[in-house]
């Protein structure tokens, strides 16, 4: 599996979050940048720096009129404690049924789970940025926001 391309359109998908409500990538599209944050297993040792590290930047995220969307293949129960033991306030997707949007994105495993992994996606649902991280290191925040500062300042 690869990667979608950049400048392309990104995979669309629908996934359960903790509380049940199915979201769309699409219903973003015209409305916020998109920051899919791919993450291998909720209660994890890596993982759980690297939400809150993206949780600590949220109002950056809003500034940059950025949503930010938590993927694994972990359960919505289970992101429903991970998202409270962590005091997370934006959605973890459960891509546990099926898999696609793991699928889709170039990032699912050959042993179910999915890579670390980033992509922004403006607001006309066009992929920006992508880059798979390794399983052992913490997305360098500070990246995906100066590529959202360049995304909006080219679109202002």
């Amino acid at each position: 599996m690869s990667l979608p391309e950049i400048g392309q359109p990104a995979p669309d998908f629908a996934l359960p979050g903790s509380d049940g409500e199915i979201i769309r990538l699409s219903h973003f599209r015209g409305k916020a940048n998109v920051l899919l944050a791919f993450y291998p297993f909720d209660f994890s040792p890596i993982c759980e720096k690297q939400l809150p590290g993206l949780q600590e930047q949220m109002e950056r995220f809003r500034a940059l009129e950025t949503v930010v969307l938590g993927i694994s293949t972990d359960s919505p129960y289970s992101h429903r404690a991970f998202a409270a033991e962590l005091g997370l306030e934006f959605p973890l997707l459960s891509d546990f049924f099926g898999k696609h949007a793991s699928a889709a994105y170039g990032v699912l495993r050959s042993d179910g789970f999915c890579e670390r992994a980033s992509f922004i996606i403006d607001k006309k649902g066009i992929l920006r940025y992508a880059a798979v991280h390794g399983l052992d290191r913490v997305p360098d925040v500070e990246e995906l926001i100066r590529v959202l500062e360049s995304l909006v300042q080219s679109h202002d």
